[in-house]
């Protein structure tokens, strides 16, 4: 079977909601990650086959194909390159690199950029269904879908305290791997790890224009006190807005070719695709699947979890990576070796793509050879995608 090979993996800084990326339109700041690696790359517009954009709320500002109006804003794409936008929920844009992966492998394309955005500030989470709900035109959950869960309003928050519960996790270990993912993303920022993923953007403010090239959700000054301290989103749980994913703006892009591509334009790959694999279980607990998707991954690859280097599960919550670690048995000094979302943010459908960047690079930049991303998504689905930096 053909090969697909990571050429470039690129993505914004995170910035907060209402912060310093709230005044960058989701369509042009998803441009400016496609443009980036076209820049990187060297690539005429022509040889792009196809963009597969990842998005999870597709209303206002990130409506109408918001992956094709970003190709339209984009400096050096054009009307000629296609694009689609796709949803599967946090894993949008993990999808959005297997789908370009999979057109590259099966011979049908041969250029393909897996890409995703969200702007939570302009966009806000939820906002496509609760909207509908509000103005009285209906409810996603339909009656068959109410016969089979009676009952059940789909939680993310619910799902996470669940993994809580049944995996025995206190507070303290909760508050404890939020603080090392700060202390994880600040030594990564001070020590220039992200340089070579991070596409500044150009942003307005007060004093003027600026570059936005550091994530903006890090607590430089974190301490475990003042994780400790944060109000519980449930008073009978133990999760907290600092124990959990930051709401975030943001793109990213991951450049996707065949062997063919590479030695026709002259392309230097990062990464090799490895393993592609996607699987769905509960969707009430819902993000407890990354689990056993990552099962399903080593052994349709052939690998034990000792043979990969470096880890990206998304901390979606603190819960889900620990659990996470607790089934595979994995080395915790493995994973999110550069922090993760508790302290980068999750920009939704931006993410997958997002971690891909910060793995491939971290790979690098280690001098480490294989590497494993996953993450969990809405309705009990996980993506796991293994590469080989090259």
């Amino acid at each position: 079977m053909p090969e697909a090979y990571i050429v470039e993996a690129v993505r914004t800084a995170g910035g907060k909601r209402g912060g310093r990326l709230a005044g960058v339109h989701p369509v042009d700041l998803a441009a400016r990650s496609l443009d980036a690696v076209m820049e990187r790359s060297g690539l005429d517009a022509k040889a792009v086959d196809d963009v597969v954009m990842g998005c999870v709320s597709q209303g206002g500002e990130q409506a109408m194909q918001v992956g094709r109006n970003a190709v339209l804003a984009a400096k050096r794409l054009g009307e000629g390159v296609p694009a689609v936008t796709i949803d599967r929920q946090c894993g949008s844009s993990q999808q959005a690199i297997q789908f370009a992966a999979q057109a590259v492998m099966s011979g049908t394309q041969d250029v393909v950029i897996g890409a995703g955005v969200e702007s939570m500030s302009r966009v806000p989470m939820g906002s496509t269904a609760m909207f509908h709900m509000k103005e009285g035109l209906g409810n996603y959950k339909s009656p068959g879908l109410e016969e089979k869960y009676p009952g059940i309003q789909w939680s993310q928050f619910t799902g996470a305290e669940m993994i809580v519960k049944k995996h025995g996790f206190t507070k303290d270990q909760l508050d404890n791997f939020a603080l090392a993912s700060h202390l994880k993303a600040i030594k990564a920022t001070e020590s220039g790890a992200f340089e070579k993923e991070i596409v500044p953007v150009a942003i307005e403010t007060p004093e003027g224009e600026q570059m936005h090239t550091v994530d903006e959700g890090i607590r430089f000054d974190a301490t475990l006190e003042g994780i400790a301290g944060v109000k519980l989103l449930s008073p009978e749980g133990t999760i907290t807005a600092a124990s959990a994913s930051q709401i975030c703006d943001g793109s990213s892009a991951v450049l996707v070719v065949s062997e063919r591509a590479l030695k026709e334009h002259g392309l230097t790959p990062l990464a090799r695709i490895h393993n592609l694999t996607v699987t769905a279980g509960d969707p009430v607990i819902m993000l407890e699947e990354p689990l056993f998707a990552t099962d399903r991954a080593l052994e349709r690859a052939g690998m034990k979890i000792e043979d990969i280097d470096l880890f990206e599960v998304n901390e979606a919550f603190a819960p889900v990576p620990l659990a996470w670690l607790k089934h595979t048995g994995a080395d915790p000094d493995r994973l999110n070796v550069h922090g993760g979302a508790i302290a980068l943010g999750h920009p939704l459908g931006a993410s997958g793509t997002k971690l891909m960047a910060t793995l491939i690079h971290a790979l690098h930049r280690h001098g480490k050879k294989y590497g494993l991303q996953t993450m969990c998504e809405g309705g009990g689905v996980a993506n796991v995608t293994i590469v080989e930096a090259l």
